[in-house]
């Protein structure tokens, strides 16, 4: 037995393979690498899903296919929903999600794939007083979710910044929502039902939900020259510093370094980029003179939340932006649950009372 499943093999998958040691990352037979910055979504969707989807659209067909449920999930969802506004932006995004029809299909794997490009930048619209912004079907999944945002057509630069974030973070073994969303796909309740267990699973602050207290460290530290006392008082305090350390890694997390290289290329504010070195450097300086016996480095976290800053996405919708990238990997993973056919039951050992024997 091991809690929390550390180190318990629970699935044999073709998907990805995290390799914490060497701290490198293979996505269906690819590195990390060859990926990021040379693939669009929908590319990774047909690399991920195709295979288990045998009436899946040819690759050319895929931008089409993607535009067009778009374009349905406004039309009969966005638009005709009545939304609690009171609710966050994932929570808002969830519910809108249930109301698609649950089913294994390759029309339910497409929806699910473009609800959160949709629902998004909907729901943000909606909770600042604007109306929402109509999809585009002559633009990329990427470019479409910054234009449904914004209401302006991105450039070329920031479409490619958000395909690189949303490959970067597709897949990554199992998970906690992966794992959720593989449970509930071996039930068959239906692929909607699994990526509603693995946007829940997502929410979490130790799992999607951490990228956003990644903007309020930053903002809160202001200086490079004020880096270090503040973080140095945070740990006084007993805080976790976000964006720093992994569950898998002991190594440098190699995600962190594609995103860096994206905002990068995306020439975002050079001030907030220098800031944020500042900060990751004296993190990494403290947490080693503090916790030698520990590898606590940057992970995923601590970039994400600048390149979807830059972006334009607010904080509080960073864990929507993030599922928006995770929903491939949690449908291929479904997929292949399904069809592996085994419902998922581990056991338990009671370690509670036992009843008295009758005298």
């Amino acid at each position: 037995m091991s809690n929390g499943l550390e180190n318990i093999v629970a699935a044999h998958t073709v998907l990805s393979d995290v390799d914490g040691a060497a701290g490198r990352l293979i996505i269906c037979g690819h590195s990390l690498d060859e990926l990021a910055g040379r693939t669009s979504f929908e590319q990774m969707a047909g690399r991920m899903l195709g295979g288990f989807l045998p009436d899946w659209p040819a690759p050319d067909a895929v931008p089409a296919a993607l535009a067009a449920a778009r374009r349905d999930l406004f039309e009969t969802i966005v638009q005709t929903a009545s939304l609690p506004l009171r609710l966050g932006p994932v929570e808002l995004v969830r519910a809108l999600t249930a109301l698609i029809p649950d089913g294994e299909s390759v029309e339910t794997a497409l929806k699910l794939l473009a609800a959160p490009a949709v629902f998004t930048p909907a729901v943000l619209r909606l909770r600042a007083g604007l109306e929402p912004i109509a999809p585009d079907a002559t633009l990329s999944q990427a470019a479409d979710t910054l234009h449904m945002l914004t209401g302006t057509t991105p450039g070329p630069q920031q479409a490619a910044a958000l395909d690189t974030y949303l490959i970067t973070v597709a897949d990554h073994g199992l998970n906690a929502s992966t794992f959720a969303a593989r449970v509930v796909a071996s039930t068959r309740a239906g692929l909607v039902s699994a990526v509603l267990a693995g946007i829940s699973a997502l929410k979490g602050p130790l799992h999607g939900g951490a990228p956003g207290p990644v903007i309020e460290m930053l903002d809160a530290i202001g200086s490079a020259q004020n880096a270090r006392p503040w973080l140095e008082a945070a740990l006084d305090r007993g805080d976790r510093l976000m964006g720093f350390g992994h569950r898998i890694y002991r190594v440098r997390d190699p995600r962190a370094d594609a995103l860096k290289g994206a905002i990068r290329e995306l020439g975002a504010d050079t001030g907030r980029l220098v800031l944020a070195e500042a900060v990751e450097q004296a993190a990494l300086a403290i947490l080693r003179e503090r916790k030698p016996d520990r590898t606590l480095e940057t992970n995923v976290e601590f970039y994400t939340a600048l390149l979807l800053e830059a972006l334009g996405f607010p904080p509080e919708a960073f864990t929507c932006v993030f599922a928006l990238g995770r929903t491939t990997g949690w449908l291929a993973h479904a997929r292949e649950q399904i069809a592996g056919g085994k419902l998922v039951r581990p056991q338990s050992v009671y370690v509670g009372p036992r009843p008295q024997a009758a005298a």
